[in-house]
């Protein structure tokens, strides 16, 4: 079968459906309330960031040389982000050349004239700040635009990230002085006090290398941890694993000991790189069971035990060329959306000052485009906005438990239909509160049952209401337990799975793909999550 590429389908079918999230600015600082998130008032606030790096050669924010700071901030929220992971670079607060230096300095020291030039046209009041003080000036501006900010400690001496022996991956290591770590967390806190839309602090990225133990982890996380709150006190402490941050195995017996509550979290990264190979060799049924178990296992496990897991780092190459990317999109998206995660997409910019030794270097993982005005790929942010706003938890308890039929290929949910209609695709705001009994997929309209009914291969599955019968029964099958199988027996005895028609909207049933293990298929598009919420949608209040 050809490989369903939803991110070169036409926007026709796609149509931009973005909920610009309630940022409930009046409402921070945030805290921690078992696994949630919330504001003072006690309300679930869902992190849906985007990250903004700061932390290379430079250590100048990135694309103040492409446009006015205020455009891109409006910009991040105009495409629905409420947060922005902002990355930086420890030497730029403890290097004593580094923190004394302005943007023009660091500019023209890598070289960068064309850079000072457009910056001091886009933004002439930050070209001869302090590095320090171009890092206020963009927070502030994300202020005025009702964006929260994450302060993310990428990496120590400013590079690309990362490498396993790069001598920024853990404590000890050459550019990595715990001390030194330790003043740069206390100063960028200090900082930042007083700041409300800086909510949280990552206190490392991607910790890694040949030296990362568990012990030291705890004893430096730790120490970390307390410094940043005793220096503020309103931001929540984030802490990562270890192994590029895919590992916190080593909490599921040990918990970190610290003297505040209610203000700290943990994070966790997943790319289709974390597991080279597998995407592209294997069965996607099967691949997406595999991986998606072993994060639960290494990191998922924590949401159970009542902490709060900000996945900080995913996404794709936009491009939409990379077929291992597109296999694990909706693997990764259907996990986020049944967990109902707080997360930040890896990326915004368009481009680089200068990465790796390469002036203006392209980003494919960008949400803009290089001249960072357009986005790259409009379909993927149109399916990503389902992603970001709150499904549950604490003040979201709007309605009595249901399932949303969530397609994580699109980004959409299943509607409900007139009787006798084919169901459709839809935005996930506009679901109906569907339920599902190992047997019917259905919903209750006053004292009425409608049940979604298969009506053969090839054709369009619609709401009816003899529920009971072949034809309304729904087996969950295959490894990834994401295609739904009809009871309805063919001619030919072949299974039939609900499936997405041709127009990306219509629900249709055909051969259910890829259950013989096969690498050559993919069956994404036969793929669907009961996704639980509470909360109101646009149909329950009509």
């Amino acid at each position: 079968m050809k490989f369903f590429n939803i991110l070169l389908l036409p926007l026709v079918f796609l149509s931009p459906t973005f909920h610009i999230c309630n940022h409930q600015a009046s409402a921070l600082p945030l805290s921690t309330d078992g696994r949630w998130i919330i504001n003072e008032a006690g309300r679930r606030v869902k992190l849906a960031c985007v990250n903004w790096p700061g932390h290379v050669d430079t250590m100048v924010i990135e694309g103040l040389n492409k446009q006015p700071v205020d455009a891109i901030t409006a910009k991040i929220s105009s495409l629905g982000f409420n947060c922005v992971r902002l990355t930086y670079a420890s030497y730029m607060l403890t290097n004593e050349t580094s923190n004394n230096i302005t943007v023009r300095d660091s500019l023209h020291s890598n070289g960068l004239n064309e850079s000072v030039a457009s910056i001091s046209v886009h933004n002439p009041e930050i070209i001869d700040l302090l590095l320090i003080d171009t890092f206020k000036a963009v927070v502030d501006s994300l202020a005025r635009n009702n964006v929260m900010v994450i302060l993310d400690n990428h990496i120590s001496k400013p590079e690309w990230c990362c490498g396993r022996e790069d001598g920024n991956g853990f404590f000890g290591d050459l550019y990595f002085n715990p001390d030194e770590w330790i003043k740069g967390l206390t100063k960028m806190a200090m900082t930042f006090n007083g700041v409300t839309n800086v909510i949280g602090m990552s206190l490392r990225n991607e910790l890694r290398g040949p030296r990362e133990n568990t012990i030291d982890w705890f004893k430096y996380m730790q120490r970390g941890a307390e410094a940043v709150h005793e220096a503020n006190k309103n931001v929540i402490v984030i802490m990562s694993g270890l192994n590029f941050d895919t590992d916190l195995t080593f909490l599921i017996n040990q918990t970190v000991n610290l003297s505040f509550q209610g203000k700290h979290a943990f994070e966790v990264h997943w790319y289709s790189f974390s597991n080279p190979g597998e995407w592209n060799s294997g069965n996607p049924n099967q691949v997406c069971k595999h991986i998606a178990g072993n994060v639960m296992r290494k990191a998922g496990f924590l949401l159970g035990q009542g902490f709060p897991l900000f996945m900080s780092e995913f996404g794709i190459d936009q491009r939409g060329l990379n077929i291992e990317d597109n296999r694990y999109l909706p693997c990764v998206l259907s996990i986020l959306a049944k967990l109902d995660m707080d997360w930040a997409l890896w990326t915004l910019q368009g481009s680089y000052y200068t990465r790796q030794g390469q002036i203006g270097t392209d980003e494919t993982y960008s949400v803009l485009s290089y001249d960072w005005i357009s986005v790259r790929n409009q379909t993927f942010l149109t399916l990503l906005s389902s992603l970001q706003s709150p499904l549950r938890g604490p003040g979201i308890e709007e309605v009595t438990r249901y399932k949303m039929i969530y397609h994580p290929l699109t980004g959409k949910c299943v509607l409900s239909a007139n009787v006798g209609n084919p169901v459709m695709l839809g935005p996930c705001n506009k679901t109906e509160a569907w339920f599902y009994n190992e047997v019917e997929l259905a919903l209750m309209k006053g004292s009425l049952t409608f049940c979604i009914e298969a009506y053969g291969d090839g054709q369009a599955a619609k709401l009816g209401i003899i529920c009971g019968g072949p034809s309304s029964k729904w087996s969950m099958i295959s490894s990834s337990m994401m295609q739904l199988s009809s009871q309805l027996v063919t001619s030919g005895n072949n299974t039939l799975c609900l499936d997405v028609g041709s127009d990306g909207r219509t629900l249709v049933t055909n051969q259910c793909l890829c259950l013989d293990g096969s690498p050559k298929c993919d069956p994404e598009s036969q793929w669907f999550k009961l996704v639980t919420s509470t909360r109101k949608t646009i149909s329950m209040n009509s």
